[in-house]
């Protein structure tokens, strides 16, 4: 069952309209929610920064209210050990075209299963650049196109996450995910000021483990000691090839911030 614009209805049958803004020109937001035993992990971060995307684009603040209840509904409808729970909020219908229409916003809200992810992973970098300076750099939008190539090729070259820099050249993010280096024994993880999504789980690393912020060169890929990539799905996932370059993992840094999580989490669904 999926929650569409204040009803729940079969997911065989849940449409928006094909003029929904959010189809036509990727004028929308979302957030991706862990849920573990039909209950959402870190639901006020996301509905905040869901919030912060949505006015990012000019769209209407949306109503935590209404969202908290769809997402209760679709937990409810849809029981499930682990899930992957997706909110969008998008311009509603419009004109064809840029410009968005006066129709109120679209809210849809689906969960699907989720399989814990390995350890580990394998990841390559990419050639092309996120725009740091971009009118949606660091929002959640539904403009994902550029991370269906870039994902694309690196399941091709046999990862599970492609690695971007920035126009900079400065070390960014990567598809759906943040990265954390050790450098000379210290864990750091790229500014947002690099155009990087400002990750929920990113932020909880940062205060739970001590985690550095930092300006860093693309190539601290190739001399970390360890790498690591953090996502909702993905809690800490130590990172064992980088391109060609294999690498010890998880390490020692790296699982330290694994144990961290997984008992800070747990002690606390909406930190």
């Amino acid at each position: 069952m999926i929650w569409v614009n204040g009803n729940l209805v079969d997911a065989g049958t849940a449409a928006v309209s094909v003029l929904d803004h959010g189809l036509t020109v990727g004028d929308g937001v979302f957030e991706t929610v862990k849920a573990v035993d039909g209950r959402a992990f870190a639901l006020t971060r996301h509905l905040d920064r869901l919030t912060r995307s949505a006015r990012g684009l000019g769209l209407a603040d949306p109503d935590h209210d209404a969202v908290r209840e769809a997402c209760a509904a679709v937990l409810s409808a849809n029981p499930m050990p682990l899930g992957r729970m997706r909110i969008t909020y998008t311009g509603g219908t419009s004109p064809l075209g840029s410009e968005r229409g006066e129709d109120a916003p679209t809210l849809v809200v689906a969960l699907g299963t989720a399989k814990p992810r390995p350890d580990t992973t394998a990841v390559v970098t990419v050639p092309w650049r996120r725009n740091e300076h971009s009118a949606v750099a660091g929002l959640k939008t539904t403009s994902y196109a550029e991370n269906v190539v870039a994902l694309a090729a690196a399941h091709r070259a046999g990862a599970s996450e492609a690695l971007f820099a920035n126009t900079a050249g400065r070390l960014c993010e990567g598809t759906g995910s943040n990265v954390f280096v050790v450098l000379g024994g210290r864990l750091l993880t790229p500014r947002l000021e690099s155009g990087c999504l400002a990750g929920i789980t990113r932020r909880l690393v940062v205060d739970w483990s001590g985690a550095e912020e930092a300006d860093l060169p693309f190539e601290a890929l190739f001399e970390a000691e360890e790498v690591f990539l953090t996502s909702t799905l993905r809690d800490v996932q130590g990172v064992h090839r980088v391109d060609d370059r294999e690498l010890p993992a998880p390490g020692p840094i790296t699982l330290k911030a694994m144990a961290q999580f997984a008992e800070r989490s747990g002690d606390d669904l909406d930190p």
